[in-house]
Order: structure tokens, then sequence, then C-alpha cells
């Protein structure tokens, strides 16, 4: 990076996207303060709780072709993967028409695969160098990711969202029932297909991770704030400064990293971004015997299994409510049952402690993230909305945000992630 003229950036937000944006500021020369009402990837960020992959294939978007066909089956199946709640269905109609209109044919979804690609397609790569460089390289794991199938039929029946990967580069190697036993001794026997996508890598403990990047951000200087964002402050010319819940902090710049509280901070940037909670949860035990060696995925759940440092984290599920409903716990237990049909092993574990947890996607309905200036102030930088791909992403989105922050001349062309995108379908 450039030598520039001293800025105070302030980022709002110390999830894995807020702490890299920190990060590469504070090495380009800004002075920068990190806020957030938490600690830095606490239990109250999606960074803490997400399923720990760090996927090149993750290019998949939520709405894919024919979805319209299974809304009923949703809103009617309370054990389904994604769930919706009655009570929040009118609210989230606009939202909804504007999911699945993202993903109503194959060219679409396509565009919409490239772009999460320009994001995703070295991730791995970027965290190993990333945590190789913050004193963390133990907690990033490059031995790929497994996606496990009851036969070859039903990877065919994905065939298009495997498309979206090949289309994008992604390369894989495909296990038969004797390769894939071997790889995972404890997996049910009734999963005879497995597809390695070698190239992915998993993070042991995402907490223990960021706090590593933060702490790097420290190291050049970077301040952190515990406090609550209530409003950007700003005349017609420039920013000012925040306002918090306990006090005004004066800065020229504003980094907007705040996940699915971002879309009241982005009113004040002049933009109305469509961004909804899409709720994930995580079961973790602890694991003397049994369960994956590897990050799995099995088909027939959607739902990542990793080991980490505190045990066997299962996540997934999908449920669209509001960011203030209460948690549904039985989301959990989903989780868990499914895993003990998955690893047989685990059959006598139901007596075993489970840290449970739930927490916020922020998602926006083309499954794109918000990447970009405000419509109102060339000084406010959104960076946010970034759904299942915002831990793989956040390097990348780090990087981004500082170029273009900075002003080099050769920062990569963002218009696809533009919050202007969605004025073309209000």
């Amino acid at each position: 990076m450039p030598n520039v003229a001293p800025t105070h950036s302030l980022i709002i937000g110390s999830g894995i996207v807020g702490a890299c944006c920190a990060l590469e500021l504070a090495r380009a020369g800004h002075a920068v303060t990190l806020i957030d009402s938490g600690e830095p990837a606490g239990r109250q960020s999606a960074s803490y709780g997400h399923g720990c992959w760090i996927s090149p294939a993750s290019v998949v978007p939520m709405s894919m072709p024919g979805l319209w066909k299974k809304v009923p089956g949703y809103l009617l199946n309370p054990h389904g993967p994604l769930v919706i709640r009655w009570r929040h269905f009118p609210r989230l109609v606009p939202w909804l028409l504007r999911f699945l209109r993202a993903g109503s044919s194959v060219p679409r979804v396509e565009a919409t695969a490239r772009a999460l690609d320009r994001l995703l397609h070295d991730s791995p790569d970027r965290h190993e160098e990333l945590s190789r460089e913050v004193g963390a390289p133990e907690l990033i794991r490059r031995e790929g990711l497994l996606y496990a199938y009851p036969d070859r039929r039903a990877f065919e029946a994905e065939s298009l969202s495997w498309h979206l990967r090949r289309m994008t580069g992604l390369r894989w190697r495909e296990l038969d029932a004797a390769a894939l036993a071997a790889r995972e001794p404890d997996l049910d026997k009734r999963y005879t297909f497995g597809v390695l996508a070698e190239a992915g890598a998993h993070c042991t403990d995402p907490a223990a991770y960021i706090a590593a990047i933060v702490a790097a951000a420290r190291s050049q200087g970077a301040k952190i704030v515990r406090a609550t964002a209530r409003e950007i402050l700003r005349d017609e010319t420039r920013v000012r400064g925040v306002r918090t819940d306990t006090g005004v902090i004066a800065c020229d710049r504003v980094v907007i990293a705040a996940g699915a509280w971002s879309k009241r901070l982005a009113r004040s940037g002049g933009d109305r971004i469509p961004l909804e909670s899409e709720r994930g949860y995580h079961g973790v035990i602890a694991l003397d015997v049994g369960g994956p060696r590897h990050p799995v995925m099995p088909s027939d759940g959607k739902m990542a299994n990793t080991p980490t440092v505190a045990g066997l984290r299962l996540s997934g599920q999908v449920e669209l409510a509001s960011l203030d409903a209460p948690p549904n716990w039985s989301r959990v237990d989903i989780l868990m049952a499914h895993a003990r049909g998955t690893y047989p092993a685990l059959a006598g574990t139901q007596e075993k402690p489970v840290d449970r947890w739930m927490g916020h996607r922020p998602s926006t309905p083309d499954g794109l993230p918000v990447i970009g200036r405000s419509s109102h102030s060339p000084d406010i930088f959104y960076a946010f909305g970034h759904g299942h791909v915002g831990f793989a992403a956040g390097p990348a989105t780090g990087r981004i945000v500082a170029q273009h922050v900075t002003g080099l001349p050769d920062a990569p062309d963002i218009t696809v992630f533009s919050p202007r995108r969605f004025r073309l379908l209000a």
C-alpha cells in the first residue's frame, strides 16, 4: 500500500470482515478505531458460530431455480433445513420475492456464482497466509472438505450446484464406498459416495483466530472500543463522526461491517438495503471417540460437521425471522439427532452437554454482499451482507475495502456488489 494522508477510519463491527478491514487499513497508514457492542467475534457475532469451512465451493446461492415450489413446505415443516416463522412471513414477503427472483434461472445463478468466486476462489490461500501473519497458523487446517452422499444418484440430483462449482474452477476427487469409509471410518454405511474438495480448508477456533487478527491490527496502531454505533454524523460534504451509546467518536471515514445490524446504519449513508437475518444454529459436543476426522457435509442434512478445538461442531439450519425473535433450540436438537444417525458411534452421547448457539447471518436477497461506497457520502463504505460466506470471504473483502478507501488506481471493479443495485429492483 502507498503512503496516504493521515485519515481516521472508524470500522463498525468486529467479526471477520471488520477485523480484516481494520488490519488492512491500519497497514495502509490509517488511524483505525474498531467498535463493537461485544468482544471481537464474541458470541453475538456470526463469525463466532458458523460452520468453520473456508470453501471455494461456496459459490452456490441459496436461491436456485424451482425453489419457489418448496416455500409452502418450508412454512409448514418445522423440522426442515429452511424454516420461515409464520409470524414474520408477511414482513419477509418483499425480501422473499426478490430472493426467489434472484434464483429463477440458470443464467442468474451462474452470474451470482461468478461474483462470489471473486471473493472465494483463493480463500484457503488467503486464510493460510493471514493465519501465519497473525501468529495463529495452527488454527487453519487444509485437509479438504468432504460432501457425503447415499449414492451417485443423490450426487447427480445436485448437478446444477456442481455445474456452478466446476464453472468457477473447482476441482474435486470422487470417492467410492471403500475410499469414503477409509477416509471417514465412523460415517454410517448408508453413505456410499463422496466428493472431496481437496482445496478446501477449515478453522478450528474462529473466535481465537479473529482475536489474533484484531491483536495484529492493534499492533499496527488500531484502537478497540466497546460501544454500540447509533448514527453516522455527517454534513453536506463529509463525515464528522459516529454517535454511540457512550458518546461521539470523531472520524473521517466509516466502514459499516456490522453484519445483520448494518441495515439501520446504512440508512445514515442514504441507502435502503434489503438485508435480513438468516438465523443459523450450532451445537458443539466434546467427543472422546466417534465422529468425523475431517469436515463433512452429509447431503441429507446439509449441515457442516466439523472437528474443532472445543469438540465436534454441528452447524447449519436456516431460519427466517427477526433479529429480536427468541431462539428455537429445537433446531439444535435436529442437528444433534442427525449427527447421531450419521455417525453411529455417537448414539450413546445423549447425556453429554451441548454448547448451543444461535446467530444472525446477514443476507441479501440476491446472495451477494454489499461492498462499496454509500449513495450519499464517499466517506461511508459498506462491507456487509455476506450470508453464508462471510468467514471465507473476510480477507478478500478487507483487502478490497482498503484498496478502495485508500484510493488505489488499480482497485478492483466492485460494481456487482454495489448498494445501488437494489434501486434497480425497487
